[in-house]
């Protein structure tokens, strides 16, 4: 198949929109536009990157060479300003026009800074690439005094990174547990306490405003009390970026709206990762359902069936721990504990009606891949089995 496909973003939706078009057989031209130095990934960043373990190259999500052998035009450090999908172009940053017969935007998004007065202050973080990244790493030397706002995903990865780095860490969120709904509140209570017994001081409170000291930023918490420290990071979450669309005159709607097939209101333009959001479709923003984004996506312009849905599933590592989570737990009716709380491994499955749901594990991946398959095949399991640890789940995925 024939064709121009330009792609607007080069993360993990983009990458995978690009690779997919070529596995499946389209023989058209493919560029990719990317803002950075090249495409890279971004689950690093706050943690190999950010210790400095691993350095820009290190974390690219393909070498450079590969660009060559899928015949993919790579443009780096350019973005898309302008989408002309009637005209069949798009216009870049530099003013330069490219001819596109399809344009999938995989434009990602900005990491949130909430409306506080000093939240854009000199010493006030975020970790959304790899420039944010290094910057911050700079800052995080032993001794430093960081406060880390939000204990979701990344903020916790940033503590404990930071923790390691010899840091005197704060970490400070409002909500008791956190991530209590995507990992049922008894593993989000445990993992949370972790920080604690690392060492790491946990604040149950939210900031109202940041002052940048001589000797620091005060941090000012909704209880009325302060802290002075060195660094603060954000980890309150994403703003999907939908300029481009917006000024294309596209549907959005906190994202761009997306059919299930990631095509937009106008059928020459597709949306993939953080800033497509499906009409009436709850998912994840995470780094797999990205890839399937693009996978879809490219399956779209190929005129191929879809890719069949998958459970949702995401990791995060944290103080030497490595969690997954497969399912939606907010779906359970009950969890079963495979293993003890606190073990080097252990497991917890949510159930509905006979049927896995969801599972959240710690050091187990094998409990993960198990359970995922379990859920994509709606298979019956008996709890008390799956509570024992001496039972092979391979067993039970024989129904």
């Amino acid at each position: 198949m024939a064709g121009r496909v330009v792609i607007a973003g080069g993360g993990i939706a983009g990458m995978s929109t690009a690779s997919a078009l070529r596995a499946g057989g389209f023989d058209g031209e493919v560029t990719l536009v990317d803002s950075g130095e090249f495409p890279h990934d971004r689950p690093p960043l706050s943690k190999e990157f950010l210790k400095g373990d691993k350095d820009i190259k290190a974390i690219a999500l393909q070498p450079e060479q590969w660009y060559d052998d899928q015949s993919i035009r790579l443009i780096p450090r350019t973005s898309v300003a302008l989408l002309r999908p009637d005209a069949g172009a798009v216009e870049l940053s530099d003013g330069t026009g490219l001819p596109a017969d399809r344009v999938v935007l995989a434009t990602g998004g900005r990491a949130a800074r909430p409306p506080l007065p000093g939240a854009d202050g000199p010493r006030v973080h975020v970790v959304r690439v790899a420039d944010d990244a290094a910057r911050l790493r700079a800052e995080l030397v032993p001794g430093a005094r960081v406060l880390v706002v939000g204990a979701g995903l990344i903020g916790a990865e940033v503590a404990s990174t930071a923790l390691g780095l010899g840091c005197e860490v704060l970490l400070a969120d409002p909500v008791s547990p956190p991530l209590a709904a995507v990992l049922g509140a008894e593993i989000a209570d445990w993992l949370h306490g972790v920080h604690v017994r690392r060492g790491v001081t946990v604040l149950e409170q939210g900031v109202r405003s940041f002052v940048d000291r001589v000797d620091g930023v005060e941090a000012r918490f909704a209880d009325g009390g302060s802290r002075v420290v060195d660094v603060v990071v954000l980890g309150v979450g994403m703003t999907p970026e939908t300029s481009l669309a917006e000024a294309a005159g596209l549907e959005v709607d906190r994202g761009i709206v997306v059919d299930t097939r990631q095509v937009t209101s106008n059928p020459a333009v597709l949306a993939v990762g953080d800033p497509a959001r499906v009409r009436g479709v709850s998912r994840a923003g995470h780094w797999e359902a990205a890839q399937d984004d693009g996978r879809r996506a490219a399956a779209t312009i190929l005129g191929h069936d879809a890719p069949g849905e998958r459970a949702p599933w995401f990791w995060t590592d944290r103080h030497g721990l490595h969690v997954e989570a497969v399912g939606e737990m907010d779906r359970a009716a009950r969890t079963v504990l495979r293993g003890h709380m606190g073990e080097a491994a252990f497991s917890t499955f949510g159930l509905a009606d006979g049927h896995v749901v969801a599972a959240v594990a710690v050091n187990d991946s094998t409990a993960v891949r198990a359970a995922r398959r379990m859920i994509d095949r709606r298979i019956t399991v008996d709890a008390e089995r799956l509570a024992d640890p001496a039972t092979d789940l391979r067993e039970l995925l024989r129904g």
